[in-house]
């Protein structure tokens, strides 16, 4: 069947027919590309949107030949057919990913461009960072086809909010075909200059946190644990130091029983319940309740055969003591084990039995005494 020609000129009509031609091959590059990207980016944690492609339709590149197809000596000339994007969260990760494309690819720095230094106005959307790159021979050769390495594509990184504007910006401005009357137009960069801002304030508040994290993670590290908040990353950090594994060897031993790992984030509800305002508070308690913890666990454990037990026996047991020491008896017990497994009827009676169990420990004579 004879190829359209859509009125265009013989040198044109000439790289389109190189289009034609050589489709197959920009195709089979962007699923290598993509692949590749998403790999490397994983691998080196940084967390994008998105990662797409495209290979130019031919009715896009007649219409590009059109308005400009004498400034294009040959196809290779023309350096979007194949267009990539990576879509970041943050605009300080736009330069990580930039990073790990330079190291991928061959970069064309001469026809690569930073559209964030421009400063334009009305430019948001358009932000993106743009690199011209070439395949390295050593990630990616075609025997019958050495063109893949000298052809040259786009990678366009912006963020999700550049993103999204760039696409309304389009949907609004492009489609209709209608000159944008200058009233609209002035809304549509006062919503620009909002996206940019809140883009910056989502940086910024990221890296606060990160601050916040590393801040914590060494107070926690220096035992200064009266001067850390309790909270999700808290917990998480102080977890991390093993604090109840001590406890937990000592009570193994009374029969020789393997520790399971068991996750103990959800003791982080129950600390706060129990009104542990800082890590402090959960040091004070393991330094005051340990012993008391381990009575009552020999108690429990010391006639049976178990052989396998859970890291979560120790701070069970610590929390138990800690409420018996407050005087809350079983009531207060309850009030412990529906906040760690949930209401049930059957919290009733164990509370009861450790309540009970603990009555003639030594831990709970020091306690009557203390009173």
């Amino acid at each position: 069947m004879e190829s359209k020609t859509y009125g265009l000129d013989l040198h044109c009509q000439t790289i389109l027919e190189d289009y034609r031609a050589t489709q197959p091959m920009y195709s089979r590059m962007k699923e290598f590309l993509l692949k590749t990207i998403r790999n490397v980016l994983s691998e080196a944690g940084i967390l994008v949107t998105a990662v797409e492609g495209r290979v130019k339709t031919e009715e896009s590149l007649v219409g590009k030949l059109e308005l400009k197809g004498s400034k294009y000596s040959c196809l290779e000339d023309i350096t979007d057919i194949l267009g990539l994007r990576v879509i970041t969260f943050y605009t300080d990760d736009v330069d990580k990913v930039a990073s790990v494309m330079e190291r991928l690819f061959e970069i064309d720095w001469e026809n690569s461009i930073d559209q964030r230094k421009l400063h334009k106005l009305n430019s948001f959307g358009y932000n993106s960072l743009h690199y011209i790159c070439r395949l390295p021979k050593e990630m990616y050769t075609e025997a019958d086809c050495p063109a893949v390495n000298r052809v040259r594509f786009e990678i366009q990184m912006r963020t999700t909010l550049q993103h999204a504007w760039a696409n309304m910006y389009h949907d609004t401005g492009y489609k209709s075909g209608v000159e944008i009357p200058d009233n609209y137009l002035r809304n549509l960069n006062r919503l620009a200059g909002m996206l940019e801002l809140a883009d910056e304030q989502f940086s910024q508040i990221r890296s606060e946190i990160n601050d916040y994290r590393r801040k914590v993670r060494d107070l926690v590290v220096s035992g200064n644990l009266e001067d850390v908040a309790l909270d999700g990353d808290t917990f998480r950090s102080f977890l991390s130091l093993k604090p109840f594994d001590a406890l937990n060897r000592r009570i193994a031993a009374v029969n020789q029983a393997e520790i399971q790992e068991v996750s103990l984030m959800s003791y982080l509800s129950v600390f706060k319940a129990l009104e542990f305002a800082t890590l402090g508070d959960i040091q004070e308690m393991i330094r005051n309740c340990s012993e008391g913890a381990y009575q009552l666990a020999c108690y429990q454990i010391s006639l049976t055969d178990l052989d396998i037990l859970s890291s979560s026996v120790a701070p069970q047991n610590l929390c138990i003591v800690h409420i018996l020491k407050k005087g809350a008896g079983a009531v207060g017990i309850r009030f412990f084990l529906d906040l760690l497994n949930g209401p049930s009827e059957s919290n009733q009676t164990l509370a009861e039995m450790f309540a009970a169990q603990a009555e003639d420990l030594p831990f709970m004579h020091s306690v009557t005494n203390e009173q």
